[in-house]
């Protein structure tokens, strides 16, 4: 069944001079426009297409690839408002609206505002809304602590951060377990910390300190042989190239190494360390 704002493979069902006609079941033919069309293509094909709605309102097909899909989250950035809400730039050509009843505070051209898109059913549009939680889970059965989840950084707390868990939860980051600056629309790696009763969510940036130095040392001999042995990063590096590296703070970083010279796995030198 051909999903609305989703990726579908769908085949062609016929020609015409504005494109490929594509088979989208209950949504009827829906074209792919002529410029998005490679000749080599025939009737019977199957093709991989996004499907929304273009500017006459229309259910048409595109091989473009939007920023997010229908039950996603993303931080996205306003372009212009208007008497119905706020539209966003989704990397397509139709931007996506946001309407005034689904923003958690009134949007403002040229600002960006994490965003879950849905089809609303009234209407069936795809649009935004950024009160995050009307449209994700309240409830976490299914996570553990200690558990890897792509986080999405999507507002402050009196407590640090908010953000998005594996698209699907709310979940709250705690100041004490960040170590560097974070932004909103920020995507990056953590881990669930605790499940609580009430279902939320408590999160962490790193393991806890005997795992996470155990998982360290292992990624850094890694890291070393995957590169004959060598590596620039060093006890000296700049925290930022030892975080997008191992995703880790410096100061956790320093003591794998330690860890590992003392095991006499590695030799650290003034501007690189090797394998022993």
């Amino acid at each position: 069944m051909a999903e609305l704002g989703r990726f579908n493979r769908l085949p062609v069902v016929r020609r015409a001079k504005v494109g490929l006609f594509l088979d989208a079941g209950a949504l009827g033919e829906v074209l792919l426009p002529r410029r998005y069309v490679d000749p080599a293509w025939q009737v019977g094909d199957s093709i991989e297409v996004f499907l929304y709605h273009d500017s006459e309102d229309r259910v048409v097909a595109t091989t473009e690839t939007p920023k997010v899909q229908v039950g996603e989250c993303a931080y996205l950035k306003v372009v212009t408002t208007g008497p119905v809400g706020a539209f966003l730039d989704w990397g397509l050509p139709k931007d996506l609206l946001a309407p005034f009843g689904e923003q958690q505070q009134k949007m403002q051209k040229g600002y960006s505002y994490t965003v879950f898109l849905y089809v609303d059913a009234d209407t069936q549009r795809i649009v935004a809304s950024s009160k995050l939680e009307r449209h994700l889970h309240k409830m976490a059965p299914r996570f553990r602590p200690r558990q890897p989840v792509d986080l999405l950084i999507h507002g402050k707390s009196d407590l640090g951060f908010k953000a998005v868990v594996d698209g699907t939860h709310l979940g709250q980051l705690f100041a004490s377990e960040t170590f560097r600056p974070l932004h909103y629309g920020e995507r990056l790696q953590g881990y669930v910390r605790r499940v609580r009763a009430d279902g939320k969510i408590d999160l962490a940036l790193q393991l806890p300190a005997h795992l996470e130095r155990d998982r360290l040392t292992a990624a850094i001999v890694e890291h070393l042989r995957q590169n004959q042995g060598v590596s620039t990063l060093t006890d000296r590096s700049p925290p930022d190239d030892i975080y997008r590296a191992f995703g880790v703070s410096k100061a956790n970083y320093k003591k794998a190494l330690g860890q590992l010279y003392r095991q006499r796995t590695i030799r650290i030198e003034d501007n690189r360390i090797t394998l022993c």
